[in-house]
Parts: structure tokens; sequence; C-alpha cells
């Protein structure tokens, strides 16, 4: 077990209050002081979080229930990537475990500002996506969100994408009873995909992996700052899709991209396929438009391949 990994064993007794535990696993970590205030601040829609403070350190604890302690683990590694590139700064995962009946991952609490250098988050994604390896996918599955999310490693990307990325959505929006035309017309575009990848061939990249507005800041000198990935190697422009999907990043820092590293014309096209896995993961998770958004997805990107 990583000495940073801790479970709190009490035999059968349940541990009720886990935060004296998880304060004791900070501070053997840190040898930083727990000082014993907590504040709940935002997790998203997944987690609940709350901010510790310590003798001059204070610490970003996201914690659920036990059965989602591997997603942290998960986590953890993959800040740990991220972090060993030195091309972009990512909280630092100080202690992660369970708890009783909760799992926690503990970060170094950031503080971020109101300015923003989005021209240097530009030139620094790039800088992480030129990290590759030999083949597709990661070491070990992941979540996005709370979905598994399968990172087998192929060599092909077209097979990757087809299988554990978009045919794994399709698989688990007819377990959910997702409309009819979305898994029909969804089969038609999966034997179709080869017709996005005329005369591109793309790199296994190294990936944020679930790039939205939310998950980047800046810091008070407005330095970028990117979390909550959900890391594996892949096309680059999976990345950059998903900064368009929802907004929140501005015209620099795609010119800071584009500037470091200019993106495939096809780009324009194959966004849409990056960004209908997203849409389907969301479709999954909380239905409402997302399946009609997913179905116009699935019928503009077949009209292409018209």
């Amino acid at each position: 077990m990583d000495r940073k990994t801790a479970t709190i064993h009490r035999g059968t007794r349940r541990v009720v209050n886990p935060w004296q535990h998880i304060s004791e696993h900070i501070e053997h970590e840190t040898g930083v002081q727990i000082r014993g205030g907590r504040d709940a601040i935002g997790g998203g829609c997944i987690n609940q979080a709350v901010r510790i403070a310590g003798e001059g350190r204070d610490f970003f604890v996201k914690f659920n229930v036990v059965s989602k302690s591997d997603m942290f683990v998960a986590e953890a590694e993959g800040l740990r990537e991220l972090a060993a590139t030195r091309t972009i700064r990512v909280p630092e995962p100080v202690c992660w475990g369970v708890a009783g009946d909760t799992a926690y991952l503990v970060l170094d609490h950031l503080e971020f500002g109101h300015g923003d250098k989005g021209a240097v988050l530009g030139e620094q994604l790039a800088a992480l996506h030129r990290v590759t390896r030999a083949d597709f996918g990661w070491h070990r599955d992941n979540t996005i969100g709370s979905t598994p999310q399968i990172n087998t490693p192929c060599v092909d990307w077209i097979t990757f994408w087809r299988e554990r990325r978009f045919g794994f959505q399709l698989e688990l929006a007819q377990r959910n009873g997702l409309g009819g035309d979305v898994l029909r017309l969804g089969g038609q575009l999966m034997d179709r995909l080869d017709g996005l990848f005329d005369g591109y061939h793309p790199r296994p990249s190294l990936l944020h992996g679930d790039l939205w507005s939310g998950n980047h800041g800046y810091l008070a000198d407005g330095m970028p700052v990117i979390f909550d990935p959900a890391v594996y190697f892949g096309d680059r422009e999976a990345d950059v899709a998903m900064t368009e999907l929802f907004g929140g990043f501005g015209a620099d820092f795609y010119a800071g991209y584009r500037a470091a590293w200019p993106l495939d014309v096809g780009y324009a096209t194959r966004k849409t396929l990056y960004n209908l896995y997203h849409i389907l993961n969301h479709a999954n998770l909380f239905g409402g438009g997302y399946e009609q958004q997913a179905l116009r997805m699935i019928q503009q990107l077949l009209g292409e391949l018209r």
C-alpha cells in the first residue's frame, strides 16, 4: 500500500467522526499541525468538500462514500502524472484513504484570483499534449464524473474511441433506457467512424480528460491551474474540444494553443465527436435535455459523412 494511502480500521466498531483520522493522516504526511477548523466549500456535483486549516498551510479535502474510494486513488494518480510533466500547475495530492464510512482525498488548497493568463494556459496545455507514449489509454481505469472510464491500452485510436469511449456510453444508454434513435443512429456512426479521420493520425498525447471551465482556474498572479482530471493518453483534440463544450475559455487561450501547436483542419468536425462522449455521459448521469442534444450531434456527424 502506498504510504500516502490509509485505511482506518477499528475492528467492527464504526468510526463515527472521520475528521480526527483525516487530520492525523495529513499531519503524518506533512508535519503540519491541523488547527481543527473546517469550512464547507464547493466540491462539484459528485463529491462534497471542505477546507481544513493548518499551521501555515491549508488543505482541500474531497470526500464521498466508501464505494468511491478507488475514484480518489485514480484522481491522485492522475494528478501525479500531470505534475510529473512540469508543464502546467495542478494541486498536489497530499494523502487519501478511507476513514470509517468516508472515502477522502486531500489536496493542497490553492487560492484563486480574478486575473487570468489564458494564452499561457493554451501554451502549457499544448506542452502537456506533447508528452506521449506508444499506445492510447492509461495504466488503469478511472472515472468521468462518476461514470467508469475504461482505459485499457490500444495501439489504434479509432478502435480505442469506438470501443472504450463512444461505444461504452452507448451501452450505458441502452441499459438506462435512452431513446431508440440515439442507439440506432449511434450504431451507424460507430460503423463509420473511420470517415472522420481521413488523412489524420493522432498520436497518444497526455490529456487532462475532463477539461471544462469548472476544472481550471488562475492563481493570484494569473498563472493557470487545472484539476479534477480524468487522465489518459489520447488525441489532443479531445481536450481542446471539451474546452468549447460549455464555454469559459477566452480567445487568448485558443490563440496561445494554436500558436504553440496548430490544430488539424478536420478538428472542426471531430470536436463534435469528442464532445458527444461527454454529452452522452451527461445523458446517462442526469437525463434531461442531454439525450436530445446527443441525438442532434449524432445526426450532424452522420451528415458530415454523406
